[in-house]
């Protein structure tokens, strides 16, 4: 079987049993604060799980793609070392949401497994959990009992509560899971070694396939024992008397000692088959990269970089390095397309950094083993759009514009790629002299490097600085294990302790300026719905049904959950609703944000009172809704209007809509220019004037809409029924949850106010409405006329300010001239100045130059005439004290003088600091009256 066939062949036994067959959410996940990702096909039916919103279906299966790159789910390391593990990879999936249970699901695994796909029966292997005394959990004898209608019972294993227990997290629901296992050795190594002593032994050929989870316990915070609390006050303790421990995993392991399990309503069966892995099995192969969802990449790679890809390759043997870097890039371009495809493009923060990151470490490959010193990574994209289309036509419909992102980042790296060798270089070269100047041990060697100095004990060894490792991880981009790597062929050792302790004191700052430590929701009422009144009405009358406290930089919030809320929850680019809840005593609570997370709509209060049970008023703030629903509907205008000026290759690639201003940004791979601004301009304000009324409409079949020719956005998942906005059947038409005005003339007027690049293929455009668009044109108006009086009125005042350009251009170059004749009047008289001393001509003279270059400048003149030099120039710019030394190479080689250190202790006499060359350096300090000091100092370096 393809396998093209191998999916299809399991979406449709499921729905041949009942279930709903759904579409795979995007790979990135917003609204939840605990994923940057989707990394199970779990995750988007989390809020169901967590009983926070209905089940739409009894029974549900899907494909979900998926990306484990982070946290606790983090394979990123062994992609492409071992043959099974990935980023990106499918999940295929079905659940039941308090349907059927443990006796259906085992029984259809194995009716699919062994009937349908015909695998070999004695190679499975299925695991039951074995109970766990400390928690008063007994073994899964059902399951057991179940797996014995279809397996033999030397193929029955039991496993502990790490490999055969799920849970969502520190809460939440959980239970026993079953795992089914394929043994694909060769028969005679399954003769010699069972494999029930390989399962979940990390053997590459006896794999997890499978694993069907049975949730039916609740675990919550034991109150009893001090829950939460009490956890965060054990925590500390520990902390206090075990410096430096792994608070992490102590936390991990201390949780449970705080919670207790509780049976759940319903039981739910969650399960998920590797698809990778699962074809790789069917497809008789020892390596998922061996399978025809691999090949085709890895072959393609094969073809350009003109190297064998030997499947077979081991460590030190064959094409290991090449066949590494292969699977690494057919790997990395999944992860990478699609979650740029879903919205996400590589940043330098967050869920951007980690797809950056992925990118950087495929370039890195091609580029240290495969030979490419140009990007390449980027020519995969068409091949694996063509590859999903008609199971994931995210990626099929903007094929162009992720390839566009990928080549843009390939190229920006490989030019970081260059600069950071070449710092590497210039440390090694500089560390190798140094240490050759330095004789003794114990003493200190300095390594400038990038205008840093990297101080390290001499001890005999080639040593690379922890810090600059991780300056060029930070800086450039360059992973910890190149350096490493290439540190390792020039006979030097990392100080990997070092880059740790710079690494984790940037995780700490990050920490502190985000920490956010969160409490149990205390539920008032068990409400599954929410309902949101805010198209209809800014005020409504509700009921708290939960809250919780939030901790964050030190101060102290309130989460609220109403029963009914007006209060719009940011989302879509669209920020939450400010206001205020009115409790029935009459005191007034202020609304500072609104959010979602997990389906609900949560209210940022700063406090919150002490009777909270009676019905309170919502209000939004309208006037502030309102500026945020004319930004809002410009956006849309705006969209519609980009489209018809630059193309229909134009979507939206993120947006920002608040009372203030809107931001929108969209692929398009040129600047816009002003006449395109002009036009687009136009055609928001001509249809703001014709008035259209708004049409919405809030239950249209998702599919019904894209037949429609809605406009859908590439990133967000939507749901069975969708809400559409129309401005005009021919001219706007989107999928939108947001708020919006009720006609466009409400919008009043529209005005562009900027347009700039993002990203690679993204640009970003930000405008204004209403009353603002007013004040903008009135202040630009009134800075015209400034410039007119200020100007004397001319007839043409742009012709007037090129005039004042050229002028202002034609003095600096006189100014420079004349600065450049007296640098050069002055090297005469200094040179005339030198004292000679043990060999070397000294300079130390004070000089009244205008800039640090003319002084530069100088210095390269005086070393131009005047042999074995050693100069020391001192000037006062901008009223702040300046030190320069320069030094003849002779003296550097010779005499073992640095000008870098000598300018460096110089700069103590002016309470300041600096650095540089060997033979040039420069400092700059706070107190001018040292100066004379710092000469008359400078002099001690050769007089003995």
């Amino acid at each position: 079987m393809t396998a093209s066939e191998i999916r299809q062949a399991f979406l449709d036994f499921f729905a041949a049993k009942g279930h709903t067959i759904v579409p795979s959410a995007p790979i990135v996940i917003k609204n939840d604060p605990t994923l940057m990702f989707t990394n199970a096909g779990m995750n988007q039916f989390k809020a169901i799980f967590l009983g926070e919103e209905p089940a739409k279906y009894p029974r549900v299966a899907d494909t979900q793609r998926c990306l484990r790159v982070s946290g606790k789910h983090n394979d990123l390391e062994e992609v492409g070392i071992d043959t099974y593990h990935h980023t990106m990879f499918e999940m295929l999936g079905n659940w039941s949401f308090g349907d059927y249970f443990k006796k259906e699901a085992i029984a259809w695994s194995w009716e699919l497994l062994t009937e349908v796909y015909n695998l070999e029966k004695d190679r499975l292997y299925v695991t039951y959990f074995e109970g766990d005394e400390k928690e008063g959990l007994a073994k899964d004898t059902e399951t057991y009992d179940l797996w014995k209608q279809y397996v033999d019972e030397s193929h029955i294993l039991p496993g502990n509560k790490k490999d055969n227990f799920w849970e969502m997290g520190e809460t939440g629901p959980c239970g026993p899971c079953s795992e089914i296992h394929f043994d694909s050795r060769p028969n005679n190594e399954r003769a010699s070694v069972d494999g029930a002593m390989l399962v979940n032994a990390d053997h590459d050929q006896v794999i997890e396939i499978w694993n069907n989870v049975f949730m039916q316990f609740n675990r919550v915070w034991d109150e009893k024992l001090g829950g939460l609390k009490g956890l965060l006050e054990d925590i500390e303790k520990f902390n206090e008397s075990n410096k430096g421990a792994d608070l992490k995993k102590y936390r991990a392991q201390m949780s449970v000692v705080y919670t207790v399990l509780e049976k759940l309503p319903a039981k739910h069966v969650d399960t998920g088959m590797g698809f990778e892995r699962l074809v790789r099995v069917l497809q008789g192969k020892t390596s998922n990269y061996d399978t025809d969802v691999f090949q085709p990449l890895i072959q393609y790679i094969s073809k350009e970089s003109g190297k064998v890809y030997d499947s077979a390759a081991k460590p030190g043997l064959g094409g290991w390095n090449e066949a590494v870097a292969m699977r690494v890039l057919a790997d990395h371009i999944r992860a990478i397309s699609f979650a740029i495809s879903d919205g996400q493009l590589p940043s330098n923060n967050k869920a951007g950094y980690v797809i950056r990151r992925i990118l950087r470490r495929a370039v890195r490959y091609q580029y240290q083993y495969l030979g490419f010193k140009d990007p390449f990574l980027n020519t995969l994209v068409p091949l694996l759009a063509e590859q999903f289309k008609g199971v994931f036509d995210e990626l099929w419909n903007q094929k162009d514009f992720v390839q566009k992102v990928i080549l843009e980042e390939e190229a920006a790296f490989l030019r970081t790629l260059e600069k950071g060798l070449i710092l590497y270089n210039n440390y090694i070269k500089t560390f190798k002299e140094r240490r050759n100047i330095i004789s003794a041990k114990s003493q200190i060697i300095d390594v400038p490097v990038g205008g840093v100095v990297y101080s390290l004990i001499n001890d005999g060894e080639n040593k690379i600085d922890g810090r600059f490792a991780f300056e060029l991880s930070d800086t450039y981009g360059f992973p910890i294990d190149l350096t490493q790597l290439i540190a390792k062929e020039d006979g030097f050792t990392v100080l990997y302790n070092e880059y740790l302790q710079a690494l984790d004191q940037q995780k700490n700052r990050s920490r502190a300026a985000t920490a956010i430590d969160t409490g149990d929701w205390v539920v008032l009422k068990d409400e599954d719905n929410v309902e949101f009144t805010g198209y209809d009405e800014t005020e409504s009358i509700a009921h708290v049904i939960k809250y919780r406290k939030v901790t964050a930089k030190g101060k102290e919030q309130y989460q609220i959950v109403l029963d009914k809320t007006p209060f719009y929850a940011e989302s879509g680019g669209q920020v939450g609703d400010t206001g205020e809840l009115v409790f029935p005593d009459g005191e007034v609570v202020n609304v500072t944000d609104t959010k979602k997370e997990n389906g609900l709509i949560v209210h940022f209060v700063d406090k919150l009172p002490e009777d909270i049970g009676d019905a309170l008023t919502a209000i939004v703030d309208a006037q502030k809704r309102n500026s945020t629903n004319r930004n809002h509907s410009a956006t849309h205008l705006l969209h519609a209007a980009m489209k018809q000026v630059l193309g229909s290759h134009v979507n939206q690639k993120g947006s920002l809509v608040n009372a203030e201003y809107l931001r929108f940004d969209f692929s398009h791979f040129a600047k816009v220019t002003d006449e395109e601004l002009s036009e687009i301009e136009a055609i928001v304000n001509e249809k703001i004037r014709e008035n259209i009324p708004l049409k919405e409409e809030r239950m249209v079949a998702y599919k019904e809409a894209l037949g429609r020719g809605v406009n859908a956005l590439f990133g967000e998942k939507y749901g069975e029924y969708v809400r559409v906005i129309t401005f005009d059947d021919n001219f706007s038409k989107e999928l939108c949850g947001g708020t919006h005005v009720k006609a466009t003339g409400q919008i009043s007027y529209f005005k562009i106010i900027s347009e700039s690049a993002v990203a690679a293929g993204v640009r970003r455009i930000e405008a204004i409405t209403g009353i603002a668009a007013e004040l903008y044109i009135n202040a630009q108006s009134k800075l015209v006329q400034q410039l007119k009086d200020l100007l004397k009125n001319p007839k043409d005042i742009s012709k007037s300010v090129e005039s004042l350009l050229e002028e202002n251009a034609r003095l600096k170059k006189e100014i420079e001239k004349s600065v450049l004749e007296k640098s050069s009047g002055l090297k005469n008289e200094l040179a005339a100045k030198a004292e000679h001393i043990n060999g070397i001509n000294f300079i130390g003279q004070k000089v009244e130059l205008p800039n640090a270059d003319a002084i530069k400048n100088l210095a390269y003149q005086l070393k131009d005439i005047v042999s074995d030099l050693f100069l020391v120039l001192a000037a006062e710019i901008d009223g702040k004290p300046s030190l320069t030394v320069m030094l003849s190479e002779n003296l550097v080689k010779n005499k073992g003088l640095n000008a870098s250190n000598i300018v460096r202790e110089l700069a103590k006499e002016i309470q300041g600091g600096g650095g540089g060359q060997p033979f040039f350096a420069t400092a700059g300090g706070k107190d001018a009256s040292g100066l004379d000091r710092a000469l008359e100092k400078a002099k001690g370096f050769i007089v003995k």
